[in-house]
Protein backbone atom coordinates (compact mmCIF):
# COMPACT_ATOMS: atom_id res chain seq x y z
CA UNK A 1 0.00 0.00 0.00
CA UNK A 2 1.19 3.30 -1.08
CA UNK A 3 -0.10 6.46 1.04
CA UNK A 4 -1.02 9.36 -2.01
CA UNK A 5 -1.22 11.68 0.06
CA UNK A 6 -3.63 14.83 -0.32
CA UNK A 7 -5.88 14.84 -3.16
CA UNK A 8 -9.00 16.08 -4.14
CA UNK A 9 -10.52 16.35 -7.13
CA UNK A 10 -13.45 18.30 -8.66
CA UNK A 11 -15.62 17.18 -11.56
CA UNK A 12 -17.29 20.39 -13.68
CA UNK A 13 -19.83 19.97 -16.35
CA UNK A 14 -21.04 22.21 -18.73
CA UNK A 15 -23.62 24.50 -18.43
CA UNK A 16 -27.00 22.44 -18.03
CA UNK A 17 -25.96 18.95 -16.90
CA UNK A 18 -28.22 17.69 -14.28
CA UNK A 19 -27.44 15.25 -12.93
CA UNK A 20 -19.00 13.77 14.89
CA UNK A 21 -16.61 14.51 16.58
CA UNK A 22 -15.19 11.57 18.12
CA UNK A 23 -13.64 11.48 22.01
CA UNK A 24 -9.80 12.72 21.99
CA UNK A 25 -7.58 10.36 24.43
CA UNK A 26 -4.49 12.26 25.38
CA UNK A 27 -1.94 10.88 27.87
CA UNK A 28 -1.67 11.26 31.19
CA UNK A 29 1.07 13.59 30.87
CA UNK A 30 0.70 17.29 31.26
CA UNK A 31 2.65 19.90 30.94
CA UNK A 32 4.26 22.82 33.57
CA UNK A 33 2.38 26.20 33.72
CA UNK A 34 4.29 28.81 32.77
CA UNK A 35 6.47 30.43 34.98
CA UNK A 36 5.69 32.82 37.37
CA UNK A 37 5.37 36.04 36.11
CA UNK A 38 4.33 35.69 32.60
CA UNK A 39 1.25 36.37 32.21
CA UNK A 40 0.72 38.30 28.90
CA UNK A 41 0.10 37.47 25.12
CA UNK A 42 4.00 38.29 24.09
CA UNK A 43 5.31 36.68 27.20
CA UNK A 44 3.17 33.64 26.80
CA UNK A 45 3.96 32.95 23.11
CA UNK A 46 8.06 33.28 23.62
CA UNK A 47 7.06 30.75 26.57
CA UNK A 48 5.21 28.23 24.83
CA UNK A 49 7.34 28.88 21.71
CA UNK A 50 10.29 27.50 23.59
CA UNK A 51 8.72 24.31 25.08
CA UNK A 52 7.39 23.76 21.79
CA UNK A 53 11.30 23.97 20.64
CA UNK A 54 12.32 21.68 23.17
CA UNK A 55 9.63 19.05 22.18
CA UNK A 56 10.67 19.13 18.84
CA UNK A 57 7.05 20.65 17.78
CA UNK A 58 6.93 21.33 13.81
CA UNK A 59 6.10 25.16 13.41
CA UNK A 60 6.88 26.31 17.27
CA UNK A 61 6.17 29.77 16.96
CA UNK A 62 3.18 29.69 14.74
CA UNK A 63 1.63 27.32 17.13
CA UNK A 64 2.14 29.50 19.97
CA UNK A 65 1.02 32.16 18.42
CA UNK A 66 -2.25 30.42 16.92
CA UNK A 67 -3.00 29.37 20.47
CA UNK A 68 -2.83 32.89 22.27
CA UNK A 69 -4.29 34.72 19.39
CA UNK A 70 -7.53 32.15 19.83
CA UNK A 71 -8.19 31.90 23.34
CA UNK A 72 -7.80 36.10 22.83
CA UNK A 73 -10.69 36.14 20.26
CA UNK A 74 -8.39 36.60 16.82
CA UNK A 75 -7.92 34.29 13.69
CA UNK A 76 -3.89 35.66 14.40
CA UNK A 77 -1.53 37.33 16.61
CA UNK A 78 -0.93 39.66 14.26
CA UNK A 79 -4.61 40.84 14.30
CA UNK A 80 -4.68 41.47 18.02
CA UNK A 81 -4.65 45.07 18.69
CA UNK A 82 -0.82 45.83 19.91
CA UNK A 83 -2.37 46.97 23.81
CA UNK A 84 -3.43 42.87 24.24
CA UNK A 85 0.24 42.00 23.82
CA UNK A 86 1.17 43.42 27.00
CA UNK A 87 -2.09 42.95 28.91
CA UNK A 88 -2.31 40.58 31.57
CA UNK A 89 -4.71 37.61 30.74
CA UNK A 90 -7.16 36.44 33.58
CA UNK A 91 -6.56 32.75 35.11
CA UNK A 92 -9.14 31.42 33.06
CA UNK A 93 -7.33 32.68 29.79
CA UNK A 94 -4.31 30.84 31.19
CA UNK A 95 -5.57 27.66 31.67
CA UNK A 96 -7.38 27.36 28.50
CA UNK A 97 -3.42 28.46 26.83
CA UNK A 98 -2.22 25.70 28.92
CA UNK A 99 -4.72 23.22 27.94
CA UNK A 100 -4.29 24.10 24.28
CA UNK A 101 -0.84 23.47 24.92
CA UNK A 102 -0.80 20.37 26.42
CA UNK A 103 -2.62 18.94 23.04
CA UNK A 104 0.14 20.56 20.43
CA UNK A 105 2.18 18.91 22.84
CA UNK A 106 0.59 15.47 22.40
CA UNK A 107 1.40 16.40 18.48
CA UNK A 108 -2.32 17.88 17.80
CA UNK A 109 -2.39 19.81 14.34
CA UNK A 110 -3.28 23.45 15.32
CA UNK A 111 -6.17 23.29 13.18
CA UNK A 112 -7.97 20.36 14.71
CA UNK A 113 -6.73 22.22 18.52
CA UNK A 114 -8.31 25.34 17.44
CA UNK A 115 -11.81 23.80 15.64
CA UNK A 116 -11.17 25.79 12.84
CA UNK A 117 -9.29 26.94 10.24
CA UNK A 118 -10.15 29.47 7.52
CA UNK A 119 -10.41 28.31 3.51
CA UNK A 120 -10.51 31.10 0.59
CA UNK A 121 -12.11 32.92 3.00
CA UNK A 122 -14.22 30.56 4.69
CA UNK A 123 -14.56 29.59 8.50
CA UNK A 124 -14.38 26.19 8.07
CA UNK A 125 -14.79 23.44 11.03
CA UNK A 126 -12.07 20.87 12.14
CA UNK A 127 -12.72 17.79 13.37
CA UNK A 128 -10.34 14.54 13.17
CA UNK A 129 -10.19 12.31 11.40
CA UNK A 130 -11.45 15.01 8.38
CA UNK A 131 -8.95 15.81 6.41
CA UNK A 132 -7.25 19.89 7.13
CA UNK A 133 -7.40 21.86 4.05
CA UNK A 134 -3.86 22.45 2.70
CA UNK A 135 -2.44 25.75 1.37
CA UNK A 136 -1.85 24.64 -1.89
CA UNK A 137 -5.41 22.98 -2.68
CA UNK A 138 -6.58 26.38 -2.42
CA UNK A 139 -5.04 26.96 -5.91
CA UNK A 140 -6.94 24.08 -7.02
CA UNK A 141 -9.67 26.12 -6.25
CA UNK A 142 -8.16 29.12 -8.01
CA UNK A 143 -7.38 27.44 -11.52
CA UNK A 144 -11.60 26.15 -11.55
CA UNK A 145 -12.09 29.52 -10.88
CA UNK A 146 -10.34 31.03 -13.62
CA UNK A 147 -11.34 28.16 -15.98
CA UNK A 148 -14.97 29.00 -15.28
CA UNK A 149 -14.37 32.59 -16.02
CA UNK A 150 -12.98 31.53 -19.32
CA UNK A 151 -15.41 29.78 -20.00
CA UNK A 152 -18.61 32.17 -19.12
CA UNK A 153 -16.53 34.87 -21.17
CA UNK A 154 -16.31 32.78 -24.17
CA UNK A 155 -19.99 32.22 -24.38
CA UNK A 156 -21.10 35.44 -23.05
CA UNK A 157 -22.45 33.92 -20.46
CA UNK A 158 -21.95 32.90 -16.88
CA UNK A 159 -23.73 29.68 -16.92
CA UNK A 160 -24.89 27.85 -14.21
CA UNK A 161 -21.81 25.05 -14.28
CA UNK A 162 -22.26 21.65 -12.24
CA UNK A 163 -19.55 20.57 -10.36
CA UNK A 164 -18.76 17.19 -8.21
CA UNK A 165 -16.06 16.47 -5.79
CA UNK A 166 -15.11 13.54 -4.62
CA UNK A 167 -13.81 13.02 -1.10
CA UNK A 168 -15.08 16.37 0.34
CA UNK A 169 -13.75 15.91 3.48
CA UNK A 170 -14.23 18.91 5.60
CA UNK A 171 -15.77 20.66 2.31
CA UNK A 172 -13.10 23.32 1.76
CA UNK A 173 -13.37 22.99 -2.01
CA UNK A 174 -17.04 22.44 -2.63
CA UNK A 175 -18.44 25.60 -0.07
CA UNK A 176 -15.32 27.83 -1.57
CA UNK A 177 -16.51 27.17 -5.47
CA UNK A 178 -20.37 27.54 -3.94
CA UNK A 179 -19.50 30.84 -2.60
CA UNK A 180 -17.37 32.79 -5.31
CA UNK A 181 -19.99 30.96 -8.25
CA UNK A 182 -23.46 31.16 -6.53
CA UNK A 183 -24.90 30.54 -9.59
CA UNK A 184 -23.40 27.29 -10.07
CA UNK A 185 -24.63 23.85 -8.42
CA UNK A 186 -22.71 21.52 -6.50
CA UNK A 187 -22.47 18.41 -5.33
CA UNK A 188 -20.13 16.78 -2.96
CA UNK A 189 -19.10 13.22 -1.71
CA UNK A 190 -17.47 10.81 0.49
CA UNK A 191 -17.10 7.53 1.89
CA UNK A 192 -19.48 6.81 5.03
CA UNK A 193 -17.35 7.11 8.34
CA UNK A 194 -15.19 4.48 9.99
CA UNK A 195 -13.72 3.79 12.84
CA UNK A 196 -10.69 6.61 13.74
CA UNK A 197 -7.76 4.49 12.99
CA UNK A 198 -4.27 6.82 13.10
CA UNK A 199 -0.67 6.64 11.50
CA UNK A 200 2.50 8.07 12.21
CA UNK A 201 3.01 11.67 12.31
CA UNK A 202 4.48 12.01 8.79
CA UNK A 203 1.83 10.65 7.29
CA UNK A 204 -0.67 12.86 8.96
CA UNK A 205 -1.48 11.02 12.24
CA UNK A 206 -4.40 12.58 13.50
CA UNK A 207 -6.24 12.11 9.88
CA UNK A 208 -7.66 8.74 8.17
CA UNK A 209 -5.60 6.67 6.76
CA UNK A 210 -8.20 4.88 4.71
CA UNK A 211 -8.16 8.96 2.80
CA UNK A 212 -4.32 8.30 2.02
CA UNK A 213 -4.65 4.56 0.57
CA UNK A 214 -4.32 4.94 -3.04
CA UNK A 215 -3.08 1.14 -3.95
CA UNK A 216 0.07 0.39 -5.41
CA UNK A 217 0.74 3.44 -7.11
CA UNK A 218 -1.51 6.05 -5.46
CA UNK A 219 -3.82 5.96 -8.50
CA UNK A 220 -6.77 3.38 -7.80
CA UNK A 221 -8.94 6.10 -7.00
CA UNK A 222 -7.69 8.28 -10.02
CA UNK A 223 -8.12 5.47 -12.73
CA UNK A 224 -11.74 5.19 -10.85
CA UNK A 225 -13.22 8.98 -11.41
CA UNK A 226 -11.51 9.23 -14.58
CA UNK A 227 -13.58 5.53 -16.20
CA UNK A 228 -16.45 7.02 -14.76
CA UNK A 229 -15.80 10.40 -16.40
CA UNK A 230 -17.70 9.72 -19.97
CA UNK A 231 -20.65 9.40 -17.66
CA UNK A 232 -20.81 12.76 -15.76
CA UNK A 233 -19.45 15.32 -17.89
CA UNK A 234 -21.08 16.56 -21.22
CA UNK A 235 -18.39 17.75 -23.66
CA UNK A 236 -15.87 20.03 -22.96
CA UNK A 237 -16.79 19.54 -19.51
CA UNK A 238 -13.83 19.62 -17.09
CA UNK A 239 -11.98 17.31 -14.44
CA UNK A 240 -9.36 19.22 -12.28
CA UNK A 241 -7.26 17.15 -9.74
CA UNK A 242 -5.27 17.45 -6.93
CA UNK A 243 -2.48 14.64 -7.22
CA UNK A 244 0.86 13.58 -6.21
CA UNK A 245 3.74 14.60 -8.18
CA UNK A 246 4.68 11.69 -9.73
CA UNK A 247 1.11 10.99 -11.27
CA UNK A 248 0.74 13.77 -13.59
CA UNK A 249 2.86 11.37 -16.20
CA UNK A 250 1.14 8.12 -14.87
CA UNK A 251 -2.07 9.81 -15.51
CA UNK A 252 -0.82 11.11 -19.26
CA UNK A 253 0.44 7.43 -19.81
CA UNK A 254 -2.92 5.83 -18.39
CA UNK A 255 -4.96 7.98 -20.51
CA UNK A 256 -3.23 7.50 -23.60
CA UNK A 257 -4.20 3.94 -23.39
CA UNK A 258 -7.87 4.45 -22.77
CA UNK A 259 -9.04 6.47 -26.28
CA UNK A 260 -12.41 4.87 -25.32
CA UNK A 261 -12.44 7.32 -22.62
CA UNK A 262 -12.28 10.60 -24.78
CA UNK A 263 -10.07 12.23 -22.26
CA UNK A 264 -7.30 14.68 -22.58
CA UNK A 265 -4.94 16.00 -20.54
CA UNK A 266 -4.71 19.85 -21.26
CA UNK A 267 -2.75 21.20 -18.55
CA UNK A 268 -0.65 20.47 -15.74
CA UNK A 269 0.41 22.84 -12.83
CA UNK A 270 2.67 23.45 -10.14
CA UNK A 271 1.86 23.89 -6.71
CA UNK A 272 4.00 27.38 -4.78
CA UNK A 273 6.92 24.45 -3.97
CA UNK A 274 7.25 24.10 -8.02
CA UNK A 275 5.68 20.78 -7.52
CA UNK A 276 3.42 19.38 -10.75
CA UNK A 277 0.44 19.04 -8.69
CA UNK A 278 -2.82 19.92 -10.62
CA UNK A 279 -4.27 18.21 -13.86
CA UNK A 280 -6.85 19.40 -15.97
CA UNK A 281 -8.85 16.69 -17.99
CA UNK A 282 -11.31 17.54 -20.23
CA UNK A 283 -13.35 15.68 -22.52
CA UNK A 284 -13.91 16.04 -25.62
CA UNK A 285 -16.27 13.63 -28.32
CA UNK A 286 -18.93 11.39 -27.96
Amino acid sequence: MELWGRMLWALLSGPGRRGSTRGWAFSSWQPQPPLAGLSSAIELVSHWTGVFEKRGIPEARESSEYIVAHVLGAKTFQSLRPALWTQPLTSQQLQCIRELSSRRLQRMPVQYILGEWDFQGLSLRMVPPVFIPRPETEELVEWVLEEVAQRSHAVGSPGSPLILEVGCGSGAISLSLLSQLPQSRVIAVDKREAAISLTHENAQSYEDPAALDGGEEGMDIITHILALAPRLLKDSGSIFLEVDPRHPELVSSWLQSRPDLYLNLVAVRRDFCGRPRFLHIRRSGP
